[in-house]
């Protein structure tokens, strides 16, 4: 799950808001110093992706990428599942999408105090360029997967990804739609932020 799903399975504060998102920043930060409130956050995050990474819809969806990408198919299948999230959105959530990004922007622009540099310079990366409104077409995802191919530090074959996914678009929604109301189950059972 990327940063929509982890966002939208955090209580409704900042804190817990910073602690869910802040499982892919947290590399170099003394989590012992947290807030804990930031910290039962971050152990959702992580319980949020051990899940998902176990699941086995998601290791079939997996299987779908050539050999040649499939060590970065997690790293598409999460920017995906947000796709997939946002398509799928009233079927998880009463609240219309539209409704619940821009309350998810407000929060996240409250929230930037609490974070570490990298984290809120993306995080205002996503409120500034509207990320999740270029997750809803499979080209703008296309062209955010490409994004990411770029920050990866070594050679690879992750760019050009949309075209792995575009002729496995309806198995890997099923994927998704096995997945996510299992995890919002697991989630909600686990009560970490309770």
């Amino acid at each position: 799950m990327n940063y929509l799903a982890h966002a939208v399975l955090a209580q409704p504060n900042q804190y817990s808001l910073t602690g869910n998102l802040l499982g892919d920043f947290c590399k170099g930060v003394a989590t012992a110093q947290l807030h804990p409130l930031i910290l039962a956050g971050l152990y959702n995050h992580r319980a949020v992706d051990r899940f998902t990474d176990q699941h086995y819809a998601v290791r079939l969806a997996k299987q779908l990428f050539s050999h040649q990408r499939r060590r970065f198919a997690g790293i598409a299948l999460d920017v995906l599942f947000d796709h997939f999230l946002i398509k799928h959105w009233a079927q998880f959530y009463p609240q219309p999408f539209a409704d619940y990004k821009q309350q998810l922007y407000l929060r996240l622009a409250a929230a930037e105090h609490l974070m570490p540099a990298q984290m809120a310079a993306t995080m205002h990366s996503v409120r500034r360029h509207d990320w999740f409104s270029s997750y809803q077409q499979l080209p703008q995802l296309g062209v955010a997967l490409d994004r990411i191919a770029l920050r990866i530090r070594f050679a690879n074959q992750f760019a050009g990804m949309i075209d792995e996914i575009q002729p496995h678009y309806a198995a890997l929604e099923q994927s998704f739609l096995q997945l996510y109301p299992e995890l919002r189950r697991h989630i909600s059972e686990l009560a970490l932020e309770t």
